[in-house]
């Protein structure tokens, strides 16, 4: 396989499962681990993806793939998780709205609510909900990423002095152990204090989340109090027997 080509391999498994091995890699393409470890410093030094000791990931950990992407990829079960969602939430209630598309679809679907209190890190939710005059929202502070999410040791403080009914939270992936995974470091510590500062945690995933791969360990499903998804692998069924998440199945 020409280099070039196998360039191109690369960096389409690395963006269609946001982190493989070298050792995947091997496997795939058939090569020695020295090339694709060259392969992998190449394409690193040109931005094309983010080496990691061990594999790679795609080009941004922090951002994992560009927003217009993510909010246009699977947006039919993103909208049919945020319908369910809303149902659960009251009138008046107050919470949290994580960085990601679906939490953002989650705050589209809460238009109709009245009197509801929010923090949030996710500046395009905030946008979202300013149309309701009768929320109150409080933007958190912290470093401004380019998909509009806030994130940092000051968004880690400021949401920390907050206790609220419901944290809405995103994923970037869900191991088949239960395992929730990120691919920031930064991202995973808002994400554990939202979980630490709410009453009850509302995971918010469509199904595409539970194949792929994340470096950033933030816990594990038995850890929230709902899981609201499209679908769910068998593995995941089993996993929740001997949890006490509620699994909602949105379709």
């Amino acid at each position: 396989m020409k280099q070039s080509i196998r360039h191109q391999k690369i960096m389409e498994l690395v963006n269609q499962h946001g982190y493989l091995s070298t050792e995947d890699l091997v496997i795939r393409l058939d090569v020695s681990p020295q090339t694709i470890r060259r392969d992998l410093n190449v394409l690193a030094e040109l931005n094309f993806i983010r080496r990691h000791h061990g594999g790679a990931a795609s080009p941004s950990s922090a951002e994992n793939s560009d927003y217009i992407d993510r909010k246009q990829l699977f947006s039919s079960q993103k909208n049919c998780i945020a319908q369910e969602v809303a149902k659960l939430i009251p009138n008046g209630a107050s919470l949290f709205i994580d960085i990601g598309t679906t939490p953002e679809a989650v705050a589209n679907a809460l238009l109709n609510h009245e009197s509801l209190r929010i923090v949030t890190n996710n500046l395009n939710a905030a946008h979202l909900l300013r149309q309701n005059e009768s929320f109150d929202i409080t933007m958190a502070s912290g470093s401004l990423r380019m998909d509009g999410g806030i994130i940092g040791e000051a968004t880690v403080n400021f949401i920390s002095q907050f206790r609220l009914d419901f944290g809405i939270l995103g994923i970037s992936a869900i191991d088949e152990d239960g395992s929730l995974l990120d691919y920031d470091y930064h991202e995973v510590q808002v994400k554990r204090a939202i979980m630490e500062s709410s009453r009850q945690t509302l995971l918010v995933t469509d199904h595409s989340k539970f194949t792929r791969q994340a470096i950033v360990r933030l816990g594990e499903l038995g850890d929230v109090e709902y899981l609201f998804t499209d679908e769910v692998p068998f593995s995941i069924c089993q996993y929740l027997q001997n949890a006490k998440t509620k699994l909602v199945i949105c379709q």
